[in-house]
């Protein structure tokens, strides 16, 4: 298990992304009708979450943290 266990400012940036996208496709999908345009907007914004993560990790932002 990796000593920071995912406490790194990499993670963190890439969950609060994954969540906003979570929130925007879940309003798309409650919005009466469905909006399927919201909802592939809140995907896209998940998996750019994704993205985000493996960038900040290439620029060192996903390293093990110094005390």
């Amino acid at each position: 298990m990796s000593a920071n266990h995912g406490n790194t400012p990499a993670a963190w940036t890439a969950v609060v992304v994954g969540m906003v996208g979570f929130i925007v496709g879940g309003v798309g999908l409650m919005l009466d009708p469905v909006n399927m345009t919201v909802f592939w907007v809140g995907v896209g914004i998940t998996v750019a979450a994704g993205v985000v993560f493996l960038v900040m990790d290439r620029l060192g932002l996903h390293g093990p943290l110094t005390d």
